[in-house]
């Protein structure tokens, strides 16, 4: 195979143009945009470039079982309760934004706490992080009133009280809906 071959993946519904050799392993570049490598008897020419004499000197046996050789598995299992978990906690707790906030009035902790918070959404947007977890805490609600305000204001964000057995009442969930790019 050489670069700008047009191929198929054997095992998997992929194809693509061949952007680099490098001794067996060849980097594919699929039609989705995506660069992956793969071994090079994974692959095979689009073009129908294979010929009749080529395919009967084929071994049938060494290719079906290959085709039967089942690959380890790169994929760890991850149990249903962890797959739920969400991979962003934002604590919004004052003592763990700033170093003392003794001589901070209620509006600066307020402000300190919304800006911290806005910075994590756009974080976790920028990096299509789907779900976070903003810890308030209990209080008189005041900033679970200015979060809701907030999240209320993205359009491609849903947000509603977090998992009520590890937070309590005191954090609040938000899913980023994302945008599909075509």
């Amino acid at each position: 195979m050489k670069i700008g071959d047009k191929v198929l993946v054997l095992d998997d519904a992929i194809s693509g143009v061949v952007t680099a050799v490098k001794g067996n392993e060849v980097t594919v570049m699929t039609t989705d945009g995506f660069e992956l490598d793969f071994a090079s008897h994974e692959l095979i020419m689009m073009d129908g470039s294979i010929s009749k004499r080529e395919l009967a000197q084929m071994d049938v046996s060494s290719i079906v079982s290959e085709k039967s050789y089942k690959k380890p598995g790169k994929t760890q299992r991850i149990k249903p309760k962890e797959r739920s978990l969400p991979p962003m906690e934002v604590d919004l707790h004052i003592h763990q934004l700033v170093p003392k906030s003794r001589g901070l009035n209620n509006y600066e902790m307020l402000t300190i706490q919304l800006d911290e918070a806005k910075r994590q959404l756009e974080f976790a947007i920028s990096k299509r992080i789907q779900k976070v977890v903003f810890i308030h805490g209990v209080g008189e609600g005041v900033l679970r009133t200015e979060l809701e305000y907030l999240f209320g204001r993205y359009d491609n964000v849903k947000f509603y009280d977090a998992d009520y057995q590890k937070y309590g009442r005191g954090a609040t969930e938000i899913y980023i809906l994302q945008k599909v790019c075509n």
